[in-house]
Order: C-alpha cells, then structure tokens, then sequence
C-alpha cells in the first residue's frame, strides 16, 4: 500500500510504516503526480486537497493530522467514496497554555494586570473550553461567544454575543474554526467595524485562522490605536504574512500555538488510529512511548503575579518565538520560505503535565498549579 504523507507529521515513517511504504513530501509543494499511484493520502492544514490534487489516484483515505477541515473538500472526497479523518482537539491542550503564556509575558512586558480582566473567549470548542478552564483557575473571569451553542441552549455558561464582548471586555481571544459560508461564518469576523469598537486598552488575541481577523483593516487600526496590545499567532496569507503588520503587534509567533511535543504527536496518533480503524487493523503506535520523563519546574513564592510571571516563563520563553518570527524582516524576500522553516524546525515544547512542580511550593499556588495541570512531587 502506497502512502504519502507530509514530511512534518511527526513520526509518520515510524508510525505508518507496518501499513504501507511511505513516502514524505514537504507539503505546500504536493502535485497531482505525486499521487498517482496513492492510496493513503496523510496531510496538515498547508496542502489544499481537493479533486485539483487528487486528480485520477486511486486513494482509499484521506487524514489530516490538524484540528481544521478548511483545507479539505470533503464534498468532493465524500462523492469520490474516499474515506477522510482529522485530529480535532489534537493540539488543543497545548494553543490554550500557548495563550496563558502570551497573556503572562506581555503584562510583564506591558505592565498590565491580567487578573483584573474581563476575558472574551470567541469559540467554545476544544481550544476556547479550555482556555476558560485555565483562566478561571486563575480567577480571570471570562464572557463566552459561540452562537451554535448558545442556540443548543448550553446555559450552564456565560455566552454572549459577539457585540457584548467587544463592548464589555479588555481581553478577547478568538479560538473558532476559518469558514465561509452557513449562519455564522468566521471570515473577518473582526472585521474593519468591530475592530474599530475594541475597548480603550484591549488586548487582541488570534491563535485561529488568520482571515478570522481582517488583517488589512487590523494594520491600519493600529496606525491610530497605541493602547491596543496585540498577539498574533495566525495571519492571513500564509506563509507570505506582512511584514507591516508584524512590526506593529505587540507578540508574533509563525503558527505554532499547537505545536508542542504532545500536541503534534496526538494528531499523528489520531489519524493513525483513525486509519486502523478504517483497515479494519490493530494499532500498534502509542505516543507515549516517544515522551521523556517529567521534568522539574521551580514554582518559588506564593502565588503573586510575578510569580506566575516567572513561572509561565520558565515553562515555555515565548519571547524566543516572537524574535525568530521578527527576525524575517531581515530577508523580505525570503520571508515565506523562513515562515515555514520556523515551524519545520520549532524547538520542543512541552505541556504542564510533563513538568513536576518543586515540593516547598505553598499550598495555595500549588493547588492552582495542579489545577492548570502540572504535576505535584510525589
């Protein structure tokens, strides 16, 4: 069986291997003709796969190791009889602590208080459930945004629309899937209009899709709008982002938000055992295998806000991945090439449960810390 995949799944060769001969490919550059002889197609979120790509192969199935589908013409696999799986909340765990460590760098960075904000959480899926599970173990109190579960009648949380958000809160963060069409597309939600009602002093989150932020009209506000503190982990044109913009915000990081160690890993054990179950096969893969042992993290102090601070920073120094990003500036011309090498190359990064916190942590910080999810000494 004839298998190509992404040259940036990680572990794909050793994962797929017992299943069939793999080939990898870098994953923006695949071609018709690199399939024709194809069965397994595994791909991320950079390869548009459609009939366009697929062309005559003979593909029986379609993964692809990220949370998103908006890469994938599902209609068009749906008609061929071509089974297709995806890895959504694969890399979830890992965006929500990438935004708490934003969130902790840039107030100190900025001197803001991040718990005496309102956050609003734009999407309450598998990123956005736990970005507020997180920020209320902090005591940050949050306002949700998501329609189709507001109209499912999920009362237990606090949702909200759109429009309260932006007026009530001085932090919104947007976690929601990139689309088009049906009764609430996210393309340039925040778009020129509602940027321009942000809150004196907000601070602007995006670890989405890019487009779910109009970029453009993002670039001009900031023109104008100096209180405005902005993060951007995903930007609109991909890899060719602008350069402009990257100089007025406040953090830049090259769409790495899920990439941590465990995160990537999950989404190739997701879409391996999606294929054994489509073979009708056992699955003989297991990530664990491929974690080290936890590592110590000092947690000194009693719980103030330097503490956390220092602790965030330790656990992951995001300011390393926002110099890398502005370092592209450098070569304009080679910029989008430089993109992608970031994020082929990203150093790892691992989640709280693979950290012990040190024993004489006291009894209140270290109850908030196991809260968030690091591990207590034995």
């Amino acid at each position: 069986m004839k298998i190509v995949a992404d040259e940036n799944i990680p572990f794909v060769e050793e994962a797929f291997g017992s299943i069939g001969e793999v080939t990898t490919l870098p994953g923006r550059s695949m071609h018709a003709r690199d399939l024709e002889d194809c069965e397994i197609l595994l791909v991320r979120s950079v390869t548009r796969v459609d009939e366009t790509l697929i062309g005559e192969a003979p593909l029986r199935f379609v993964a692809s190791a990220t949370i998103g589908t908006d890469h994938i013409d599902l209609d068009y696999l749906e008609r061929r009889g071509i089974g297709f799986a995806n890895a959504p909340g694969c890399n979830a765990e890992s965006a929500s602590e990438y935004v708490i460590a934003a969130l902790f760098h840039l107030s100190a960075q900025k001197g803001f208080d991040p718990f005496s904000l309102r956050a609003g959480i734009v999407g309450h899926g598998n990123v956005g459930s736990r970005v507020r599970h997180k920020l209320e173990n902090l005591g940050i109190e949050t306002l949700l945004n998501d329609p189709p579960k507001q109209r499912l009648g999920q009362d237990a949380f606090n949702y909200v629309s759109l429009q309260t958000l932006i007026d009530e809160c001085d932090f919104i963060t947007c976690h929601v899937p990139l689309t088009r069409d049906g009764r609430d597309p996210t393309w340039h939600l925040l778009d020129r209009q509602r940027l321009a009602e942000l809150r004196p002093g907000c601070i602007l989150f995006n670890a989405a899709r890019g487009a779910v932020i109009d970029n453009p009209a993002l670039s001009d506000l900031l023109d104008r709008r100096g209180d405005l503190t902005v993060f951007l982990d995903t930007w609109e044109g991909e890899p060719r982002i602008d350069l402009e913009l990257m100089s007025k915000v406040d953090l830049a990081s090259p769409h790495i938000a899920g990439y941590s160690v465990e995160g990537r890993l999950r989404g190739t054990q997701m879409i391996h055992d999606a294929l054994c179950r489509h073979l009708g096969i056992e699955s003989h893969w297991f990530l664990q295998d491929h974690l080290p042992p936890a590592q110590a993290l000092e947690a000194g102090g009693s719980g103030s806000l330097e503490d956390w601070q220092r602790l965030f920073a330790a656990h992951y120094p995001i300011g390393q991945d926002d110099a890398a990003l502005r370092a592209l500036a450098a070569h304009p011309e080679r910029a989008a090439t430089d993109f992608d090498r970031l994020r082929k190359h990203y150093p790892a990064r691992y989640e709280y449960p693979q950290f012990t916190i040190s024993k004489d942590t006291p009894s209140n910080f270290r109850e908030r810390l196991q809260g968030l999810g690091f591990r207590l000494p034995e």
